[in-house]
């Protein structure tokens, strides 16, 4: 008769415990971006709502800033790094196939040989499904602390002389420790996938046609419909949110804080209108002053948001990333 696999006593519960993130020093002004460009500061903060963006100085790799914002996180949740159990980077700007971003983050912060390592890329949605990826770790047992860090340099994936881009992206990280708790402070994740309307966001080639013939295939920049993008999301997101707050058990009005992905203001307000929050609800606007920073975006709104009192301990947040693929996750969160 079989009685199974001995396991570990598992904890009820996942929480993030401690946030932690890490901005640029230099700020680029829309100015600053139309030396490259055919376009205003009025053309665009209508289009985009963005004011100010974050370049990385050569200090500022997707490593570094990922550690950076890390450290943060640790000390934020009272954690030691040699406590550590997995480290999760979600990114689609490392520009290094191997190693990976997480073995390095972990190293570079002290994380013992024993923990594993997993870099993951959903693009722009890529934070909300490692923080999934980390809660089910610790519900199962599979890992006691998990660091999910976000961390982008998308000013390196990015032509910036494209009128239709580059004012749009900015760089930078955010991170979230996750770990076991005596409430459950992590909702269950809500996820989809159109790849019918994954052409509206690319690359203008892959590396191997750039290689093969340079002179027919620009390099391999992103590339997105804007336009098109921006009506993809202001209908199809607001009932994958809506799915998360009902597999949380917790309706719209009790909502705290909505964290969007900070893709632009127009489809952050688009999104937020969608869902008919009500005006108790604090909505991240974190795009305005950072740009959007891809997978690093949820993280950095948040981090914000409690910087500035607008959120506390407790507080239940939605966060709902989406991006290229065009992939979607969602879930609540209790603010730690």
């Amino acid at each position: 008769m079989t009685t199974g696999l001995r396991s570990a006593p598992r904890p009820a519960a996942a929480a993030v415990l401690g946030l932690g993130t890490h901005r640029p020093a230099r700020v680029v002004s829309n100015a600053e971006v139309c030396e490259h460009i055919d376009s205003t500061d009025e053309w665009i903060r209508e289009r985009s709502g963005i004011a100010t963006r974050r370049y990385g100085g050569p200090e500022d790799s997707v490593v570094e800033m990922g550690a950076a914002a890390g450290a943060k996180a640790l000390a934020a949740a009272g954690v030691d790094a040699s406590q550590v159990d997995l480290v999760l980077v979600t990114t689609c700007s490392y520009p290094n196939e191997l190693p990976s971003a997480s073995s390095l983050v972990g190293h570079k912060l002290g994380v013992p040989l024993g923990a594993g390592a997993i870099d993951l890329n959903a693009a722009c949605a890529g934070f909300c499904y490692g923080l999934s990826v980390a809660a089910d770790a610790v519900r199962a047992g599979s890992a006691r602390y998990v660091l999910v860090v976000g961390s982008e340099r998308l000013t390196d994936m990015i032509d910036l002389t494209d009128r239709s881009m580059a004012f749009i992206f900015g760089d930078g990280a955010g991170a979230a420790l996750v770990g076991p708790s005596d409430v459950e402070g992590i909702g269950p994740v809500a996820w989809a996938t159109d790849s019918a309307a994954a052409p509206l966001i690319t690359q203008r080639a892959s590396w191997v046609e750039h290689r093969d013939n340079p002179a027919e295939h620009e390099a391999p920049y992103f590339q997105m419909d804007g336009p098109a993008v921006f009506r993809w999301t202001v209908t199809k997101l607001a009932p994958i949110a809506k799915q998360a707050c009902e597999a949380a058990g917790i309706s719209l009005d009790e909502l705290k804080a909505f964290v969007p992905h900070q893709a632009n203001l127009r489809i952050v307000e688009g999104v937020a209108k969608a869902l008919r929050l009500p005006e108790s609800v604090v909505l991240a606007r974190d795009v305005i002053d950072n740009g959007n920073t891809s997978s690093a975006s949820i993280p950095l709104a948040l981090e914000r948001l409690v910087e500035r009192g607008e959120v506390v301990s407790g507080d239940p947040a939605l966060l709902i990333g989406f991006g290229a693929g065009l992939t979607v996750a969602a879930q609540v969160v209790l603010v730690p």
